[in-house]
């Protein structure tokens, strides 16, 4: 299962670096409007950015939550300080994510050709 996950993330990583490559007769045509260049690379880095933030997030908690219910089928007795600690650290790790969310929005949005 590993080694066709692998393969599988390794030619769709492939596949985005050659795709370039296969466009590249467009890619000359507007290779001299910069904005255009920036705003497309602004995009599909922001969209890979929020995937990534929102994949970490939750598998982060994941793992929290996991330990959480363990925690609290061990000791039902500490599930007080179980959830509020498990909501603390929920938070923190969602704050994760809307900063990944606010690094996007800054990137889509500000004008670097503003004159």
């Amino acid at each position: 299962m590993k080694k066709i996950l692998a393969l599988t993330v390794l030619t769709l990583v492939a596949l985005a670096l050659l795709a370039p490559i296969a466009f590249a007769e467009e890619a000359k045509a507007v290779a001299n409007d910069a904005k255009l260049s920036y705003y497309g690379m602004a995009v599909l880095g922001s969209g890979l950015a929020i995937g990534l933030a929102a994949l970490g997030t939750g598998i982060g908690q994941g793992i929290g939550l996991r330990g959480a219910t363990e925690g609290v089928a061990r000791n039902p007795g500490a599930s007080g300080k179980i959830t509020t600690t498990l909501i603390i650290g929920l938070a923190m790790i969602e704050s994760l994510a809307i900063y990944a969310l606010v690094v996007v929005l800054i990137v889509l949005f500000a004008n670097p050709f503003k004159l």
